[in-house]
């Protein structure tokens, strides 16, 4: 077996893939900003480019260019890495959330030597199937809270600290109903691996058999992404900008694309835990996954069109004395189900 090749492929499956993450976190900016300009009565973006479409390259290339001020009293290191722990752990969920069955062939022939991609996991549509897939992808969006935490602290500012405090109350609430919310899709799938359960619903999607899940599931996920009707951490009639107040430029585009790549994800993992993932007829594996995961980020920005900004003691109140309660019965139902009908 050619172990530099195989290294040299999994980087370029690697990169192939984070390129069109970046793509896509790109192009659901100017989706939003299309929806809701058709939600508002208005026109969205449509000067540049066609229909468009090359808005967040014209984006990009004026946060690039605009002034990055750094506010003098504030901690400079912690300032500065807050953003960039944000973005990176947002990214890192997607390493094991499944996109296809399979998107090579098991073994490929290059320069006469035979390559056994299956053996190395190459041909899988992830990068890593791992046994633990669902405690990994909670483990990496729990670090994400600390970018903003620490970015509100290091900016030196009320505004900026109350955000950062509000947000670590907001997921400390709903990281526990969220993580509730799929221990009936564990129970049911009998795996942690995410593929795994992809395979569990061959024959039935989990959402016809833990509906209640699924709804804890997604509102909890607006609460982690910290998306409207819950996006207090940046409540801007109370707090001015909240957490990312004293930021600009790529600084503050860096929190933008971790709060982005948040909502694909959380669509992408409903969808692999809910909506049978890649599965379904006719179509090729990974347009199914692709379309059903467009469907659910089109949900969170269509909620942000219509629905207005909680108080925070409502979210406390949703989060601890709804949700919770919920997600426990939903565990004990599915428990029994199982115990007598299993």
């Amino acid at each position: 077996m050619n172990m530099p090749l195989l290294i040299l492929l999994t980087a370029l499956k690697i990169t192939v893939i984070l390129v069109v993450f970046l793509t896509a976190i790109a192009y659901t900016v100017l989706m939003e900003r299309k929806v809701l300009g058709f939600i508002q009565l208005r026109y969205g973006p449509n000067r540049v480019g066609p229909w468009g479409l090359l808005q967040p390259l014209a984006d990009l290339v004026k946060l690039l260019f605009k002034e990055d001020f750094t506010p003098p009293m504030v901690n400079k290191v912690l300032f500065i890495m807050a953003p960039m722990i944000t973005a990176i752990t947002a990214f890192l969920p997607f390493a094991v959330i499944p996109f296809a069955s399979q998107i090579l062939p098991d073994t490929i022939t290059v320069y006469g030597q035979t390559l056994d991609l299956k053996a190395a996991g190459l041909n899988q549509g992830v990068i890593a199937d791992v046994n633990v897939g669902i405690l990994y992808v909670f483990a990496m969006s729990s670090l994400a809270v600390y970018g903003a935490v620490l970015g509100g602290w290091a900016s030196n500012s009320k505004y900026s600290l109350l955000g950062g405090l509000r947000l670590s109350a907001q997921m400390v609430s709903y990281e526990l109903a969220l993580g509730l919310s799929i221990i009936g899709v564990l129970m049911l799938a009998g795996s942690l691996s995410l593929v795994k359960i992809v395979e569990a619903q061959k024959n039935l999607w989990f959402i016809f058999l833990q509906p209640l899940g699924f709804i804890i599931f997604m509102i909890a996920a607006f609460a982690e992404c910290a998306r409207t009707p819950f996006d207090l951490i940046e409540c801007e009639n109370e707090l001015v900008a909240g957490y990312q107040t004293e930021y600009s430029s790529m600084k503050w585009a860096l929190f933008m694309l971790g709060e982005y790549c948040h909502i694909i994800v959380a669509s992408a993992l409903a969808t692999t835990l809910f909506l049978g993932g890649w599965q379904g007829p006719v179509l090729p594996p990974i347009v199914w996954f692709v379309l059903k995961t467009f469907v659910l980020v089109f949900v969170f920005i269509w909620v942000r069109g219509t629905y207005p900004r909680f108080r925070f003691d409502q979210l406390m109140y949703l989060g601890w004395k709804v949700l919770l309660p919920l997600a426990l019965l939903n565990i004990l139902v599915t428990g029994v189900v199982i115990l007598f009908l299993g």
